[in-house]
């Protein structure tokens, strides 16, 4: 009888079945961990080493990683706010004055005496209005909605003085039930990072789980062969003025609830914040795709880096110079990224009616 030696032994083989499935599933955590899609994340966790360094008594703990979420909570509304419409290839610079317009009227009204539910209802049908008319300026007059928002932003900060005569609005009845709104605790976390937290699941669902949110990708990427394909454009991007209006209301209320009153320019330092978080957040994920959750991230890098600023003393003015940069280049690799998105899909545009892509509707889709 014949030994075999070591060199003669016989190891096992592997399933093909198995060894694709390996292969597969190391691809795809390749794909979702890739610089191009997740590059923020990156940058995040070099800037909070960063700063673990520089202010390592301060930043490297619980209490900061609760304050960057409560104090950027309002950005991040305001962000998701704009994130409709801009998916939808509309802008809407007005809603930072919106915001404001809401927490005064809000704040005005439960002083004058107004039960807190009717008041913020009557705050919400505000942001509503606000957000109609800015779709029936944009959509049915068809006068661009860069400038169009920009038109009705002046009028908008009109009313804002016409109600505050640029004075802050404050009285002892918005300590009670109107602070609770935004000021509530849940384990050292105010409310409105739960609503941020919900609204921000609603849009993520809308955009990756819904025809309408098909559509509305659709629209952004081409309007025309959108059209072409059966798609409302009109209606969609009417309906996505108005949702910003809504959410940026909402968003004001909330933010005057935390401020303890109505400020007259409660809402314009979130103007440019809300836009390089969301075009910032359209770089991730979903390259070249406003979407809800790459808004998150961005919100949370550039709150870990604002609030690291602070916590290392530096110039006040620092922490616009780094949501500036910070903008710059989202703008930069967003355009980057749709153009090579479009020359790659000639098909997908020219032929909506072919593939599922979620840019390229079939011809039978109605808005």
């Amino acid at each position: 009888m014949s030994v075999k030696t070591e060199d003669e032994v016989v190891t096992p083989a592997v399933p093909r079945e198995s060894r694709r499935t390996t292969t597969s599933a190391a691809s795809r955590w390749a794909t979702l961990l890739a610089f191009d899609k997740v590059g923020a994340v990156y940058v995040w966790l070099a800037i909070i080493v960063v700063f673990s360094i520089w202010v390592p008594e301060t930043f490297p703990n619980l209490m900061t990683a609760k304050q960057i979420l409560n104090s950027n909570a309002i950005t991040g509304l305001a962000a998701l706010s704009v994130t409709i419409p801009l998916a939808a290839r509309v802008f809407d610079l007005s809603f930072a004055l919106n915001m404001t317009l809401c927490g005064v009227a809000v704040a005005h009204f439960v002083v004058d005496g107004v039960p807190l539910v009717l008041a913020v209802l009557l705050g919400v049908l505000i942001g509503l209005v606000v957000g109609l008319i800015n779709a029936t300026v944009v959509v049915a007059m068809k006068i661009d909605s860069f400038i169009a928002t920009l038109a009705t932003g002046s009028l908008i900060q009109a009313l804002i003085t016409m109600v505050t005569n640029d004075t802050p609005i404050s009285d002892a009845k918005l300590a009670g039930g109107f602070a609770t709104i935004g000021q509530t605790t849940v384990g050292g976390i105010t409310l409105p990072v739960f609503y941020f937290a919900v609204v921000a699941v609603g849009i993520w669902y809308l955009l990756e789980h819904t025809a309408t949110g098909r559509r509305l990708y659709a629209v952004g990427f081409n309007p025309d062969a959108a059209r072409l394909a059966g798609v409302k454009v009109a209606r969609l991007q009417f309906l996505a003025l108005v949702t910003s209006g809504v959410l940026a209301g909402s968003a004001g209320i909330v933010l005057a609830s935390i401020l303890g009153g109505g400020s007259p320019t409660a809402g314009t330092p979130y103007l440019l914040p809300g836009f390089a978080a969301v075009f910032l957040g359209a770089t991730q994920l979903k390259n070249g795709r406003f979407n809800a959750g790459g808004t998150l991230i961005a919100v949370l890098l550039l709150g870990t880096g604002t609030t690291g600023l602070g916590l290392a003393n530096a110039p006040q003015w620092s922490g616009a110079l780094f949501v500036g940069i910070v903008l710059i280049a989202a703008l930069m690799v967003t355009g980057l990224q749709r153009r090579t998105t479009l020359a790659a899909r000639p098909a997908a545009l020219d032929e909506p009616s072919h593939g599922d892509d979620a840019t390229a509707p079939s011809k039978d889709v109605s808005a």
